[in-house]
């Protein structure tokens, strides 16, 4: 998988967290959107509807996952304003499908950004 945001592209592997759901992304690339930025979180809407899939609110960073509740696909690094400690949190439960091996690069990306997954 490769995600490409505002032209930098970043390495991410599947995962087996959320098979159903990875299948349901891998069929639909690739997906392209504005992403909105809250906190070190990237989120863009797509029309991939699937239901929650092992999904959980405490997250790794680097984690590529799908919002079930907003039919989204979020990139989290870091702490949102949901965060605990620290950790990359998402609003409500997320099923995660990818992880991104370096996210240094989305350190300095704003709301609005371009966002595709291949």
């Amino acid at each position: 998988m490769r995600v490409v945001v505002d032209g930098v592209e970043l390495d991410a592997e599947w995962t087996d967290d959320a098979p159903k759901t990875r299948d349901a992304l891998a069929a639909a690339l690739p997906l392209e959107g504005e992403a909105s930025r809250w906190g070190d979180e990237l989120y863009f809407g797509t029309d991939v509807d699937v239901p929650a899939e092992n999904a959980r609110e405490a997250v790794e960073v680097g984690t590529v996952a799908y919002w079930p509740q907003g039919n989204a696909v979020c990139l989290f690094w870091g702490p949102t304003p949901a965060s605990r400690d620290g950790e990359p949190r998402a609003a409500s439960p997320v099923n995660v499908v990818a992880r991104i091996e370096d996210v240094s690069p989305l350190r300095d990306v704003s709301g609005g950004a371009t966002v595709r997954i291949e």
